[in-house]
C-alpha cells in the first residue's frame, strides 16, 4: 500500500553512511529505502546472495547509492568484515541498523535446544556482535569519523516478551536480550562515546515474511480486532520512526 509523502526534508539524513543488516527483505529493506530516499548511502548485509541482489537493484532504481555485503550476523569474522567493507567503501560509518532476525513456530516442548540457541544467535548475539565491530567506527573521534560527535545505532526488536506468546518462547527470549543489550550500550556507550542507541519494537506489521511465516490470513483479520487503530502497522511506518531515531531531530541533548 503506498504511503503519504515523508513528513521528513529529503535530504534529513544526507551524506550519512548506514549499515543495515537484515536490509534486504521486510522491515529492514523497508528502513534501508527510505534512509536512502532521504540522502543517506547504504550498505545491506544479509546471507542470501540472490535477495541481496534483488534489493541493491531496486535500490539503485530509486537512485540510492547502495551496496549490499554477504555476511551472518552469527559469525564475528563476517561481522568484521562487512562493516570494515562498508567503511572502505564509503569512507565511514554514521548509523548500524540491526534488523537481521530469525523467527519460526514452534511449541516450547518441541523446540530443540539446538534451535532456541539459533535464534538467540541470530537476533541476540548477532546484534552485540555488529555493534561490537562497528563501535571504533561510530564513536565520538573514531575511525574515518569527520565529526565531532558519535554516530548512531538502532536495534529492531519486538512486543513478543513484553506479556507471553504462543509458540514463541525462542523468539520473546531472544528479544528480551535485545532490549537489555540496547538499554546497556545506551547508558555506557553514550556516556563514554557520544554513541546514540535506541530500539524499536514492532508490532504486527503487514506484508513481512514474519506475517505471512507466522500468522495464518484467518488469524489476521482477527488480529485487526484487537488493535487500537483496527489495523495492523505496515513496514512504512516503522521506517519512518527509525529515520526520526537516527537523524538530527532524534538527538536529545
Amino acid at each position: 500500500m503506498a504511503k503519504e509523502e515523508s513528513p521528513f526534508k529529503a535530504d534529513v539524513v544526507k551524506g550519512k553512511v548506514c549499515l543495515i543488516t537484515g536490509g534486504g527483505s521486510g522491515i529492514g529493506f523497508e528502513i534501508s529505502t527510505q534512509f536512502g530516499k532521504h540522502g543517506a548511502s547504504v550498505a545491506i548485509m544479509g546471507r542470501r546472495k540472490q535477495v541481496l541482489d534483488a534489493a541493491v537493484s531496486s535500490l539503485h532504481s530509486l537512485g540510492i547509492n547502495a551496496v549490499g555485503f554477504e555476511g551472518d550476523v552469527r559469525k564475528q569474522e563476517d561481522a568484521r568484515r562487512v562493516v570494515e567493507s562498508t567503511v572502505k567503501h564509503f569512507g565511514c560509518l554514521d548509523i548500524l541498523v540491526n534488523a537481521a532476525a530469525g523467527n519460526f513456530l514452534v511449541s516450547a516442548e518441541d523446540l530443540s535446544p539446538n534451535g532456541f540457541r539459533t535464534v538467540i544467535d541470530i537476533d541476540s548475539v548477532g546484534t552485540f556482535t555488529m555493534c561490537h565491530e562497528a563501535l571504533k567506527y561510530l564513536k565520538k573521534g573514531g575511525h574515518g569519523r569527520n565529526s565531532s560527535r558519535g554516530g548512531s545505532i538502532l536495534n529492531i526488536t519486538a512486543t513478543l516478551h513484553y506479556t507471553a506468546s504462543w509458540y514463541q518462547i525462542h523468539v520473546a527470549a531472544a528479544k528480551a536480550a535485545v532490549d537489555s543489550i540496547t538499554r546497556n550500550l545506551a547508558l555506557e556507550w553514550g556516556t563514554d562515546y557520544d554513541i546514540r542507541v535506541n530500539g524499536i519494537a514492532p508490532g504486527p506489521i503487514g506484508d513481512t515474511p514474519g506475517m505471512s511465516k507466522l500468522v495464518p490470513d484467518e488469524i489476521k483479520s482477527k488480529t485487526r480486532e484487537v488493535m487500537p487503530l483496527y489495523k495492523i502497522g505496515e513496514k512504512w511506518d516503522i521506517a519512518m520512526a527509525a529515520l526520526y531515531l537516527v537523524s538530527d531531530a532524534g538527538e536529545l541533548r
